[in-house]
Order: structure tokens, then C-alpha cells, then sequence
């Protein structure tokens, strides 16, 4: 029982097994290396080639416990990182923006080990409060209210140079409360590492939204994510020399 209630409530709810498997992997990356201060990037070097997305080879596709057959990697491999730094734009004009973006956020620190810092330059993922423009598709417009955009840039922080995934997410704040909660959720998992959308409605990363907003990651997201986060990568590797 000890060990159980080191889990939070929607952890618990999910019961033993696969959950708690995935937890206790997922909480390891919090041993990063990496100084808990997130550094300003003193220099970047966009390299867009390195994110094209691809389908990868999977040597166990996915069944019922997870979707990671639906989730895509890059050029450069899953991209992700052992520590998060994200900032969140201040300033929405809806009184509901900051803290429905937040609760959103502390789900995914619940998982991985994500700091919100204070300046965009020491970031890899921003959030924006802004409506996405339209998307042209197969000759027609299409809304959405979240979008997130992936890009590769070489960052020097603190005199070293790295491989970084640099991440832009778009949320609606003209939404109620609980949708613009539920829109960042889903939002962040792609900028976490989740390239792809689940099948099941059940799911944080579903890709459609069903009757009501989801405002906690379902067994299969932890999986998935717990997946992710054992692929391969180049992101966050120091070079020996700049780029």
C-alpha cells in the first residue's frame, strides 16, 4: 500500500500494472544529468531537415494497451528530451486562459520532468494563445483549435551545443475553460513527443474530440508516451565541436 500512494489520485484510479510499469519508467528520466535551471540559448541553428516526420519500424506494433503504430519519429529520431523547459505567453485578455493552460501542464509534469520558465529563449516548447490559421485540405478550410508545429535547431546554452526538437503550440483562448484545458493537453503531447493521434476517443491523444473534454492522460497515453521515451534519438546529445 506504501508504494501505491506514492502515485496521485489519477494514477491510483487506473489500479496496478501497466500503469504503475509505466509510471516508474517514465519518473527515472527525473535522474537527468542535466542542471535543473533551464539556460537561455546563446545561439541557434535551425536545421528543419532533421524533424521531417516519419513512419517508423516497429519490431511490436501496438494492440490494446497502447497506439505507438500510429505515433511517427523524425529524421533524427523520437524527439524528445530527458528535461522539458516550456514557456507560456502571458498576457490573454480570457481570465481562463493561464489557468486552464497550467492544469494542463501539471498533468505532463506528473509524468516527465518539465520546468515553466520565464523567458521564451530558454525554452524548447511555447505556448501561444492565439486561434491556429486554416488548414487547406484536399480543397477545403479547416479549423482547429489547438495546433503544434516541430522543428530541429542546434542550441548553444551555456557554452555547449545540442540538438534540440523546438516546439510552437497554438491554443484558442476564447474557449471555455475546460476545452482550452483539454485542447493543451493534446497540444503538449505532441510537443512531448507524441507524433501521432490514437484511434480510441478514450484517449488525451484521440484524433477527434469526443462529447466531453479529457482532462487526464488515459492508460494507453502513458504507455505510449512510456514507448516514446525508450526510442532512439539524437535530440539532446552534446556535440564536441559546434555545428
Amino acid at each position: 500500500m506504501a508504494a501505491v500512494a506514492k502515485f496521485p489520485p489519477w494514477i491510483r484510479r487506473w489500479g496496478l500494472g501497466l500503469a504503475v510499469m509505466a509510471w516508474a519508467n517514465l519518473s527515472s528520466l527525473r535522474a537527468s544529468d542535466l542542471p535543473p535551471a533551464c539556460p537561455r540559448s546563446a545561439a541557434v541553428q535551425d536545421r528543419p531537415e532533421l524533424a521531417r516526420l516519419l513512419q517508423p519500424s516497429l519490431q511490436s506494433p501496438g494492440g490494446e494497451a497502447d497506439y505507438r503504430d500510429q505515433i511517427l519519429t523524425t529524421v533524427a529520431g523520437s524527439p524528445r528530451l530527458s528535461h522539458w523547459c516550456v514557456w507560456i505567453e502571458p498576457g490573454s485578455r480570457q481570465q481562463r486562459w493561464q489557468p486552464a493552460i497550467g492544469a494542463a501542464l501539471t498533468r505532463w509534469q506528473q509524468v516527465l520532468p518539465i520546468e515553466q520558465v520565464p523567458n521564451p529563449d530558454q525554452a524548447q516548447v511555447l505556448v501561444l494563445h492565439r486561434r491556429p490559421p486554416l488548414v487547406h485540405r484536399e480543397g477545403r478550410q479547416r479549423a482547429s483549435h489547438g495546433r503544434t508545429t516541430l522543428t530541429a535547431r542546434y542550441v548553444n546554452r551555456g557554452g555547449q551545443w545540442r540538438l534540440e526538437p523546438s516546439l510552437v503550440v497554438m491554443v484558442d483562448s476564447s474557449q471555455r475553460q475546460e476545452a482550452i484545458q483539454a485542447t493543451a493537453l493534446h497540444e503538449l503531447g505532441h510537443a512531448f513527443g507524441l507524433w501521432g493521434h490514437s484511434l480510441n476517443q478514450g484517449d488525451v491523444m484521440a484524433a477527434s474530440p469526443g462529447a466531453r473534454p479529457l482532462l487526464q492522460l488515459s492508460p494507453r497515453d502513458l504507455a505510449t508516451l512510456n514507448w516514446v521515451y525508450r526510442q532512439p534519438t539524437g535530440y539532446g546529445r552534446f556535440l564536441t565541436a559546434a555545428p
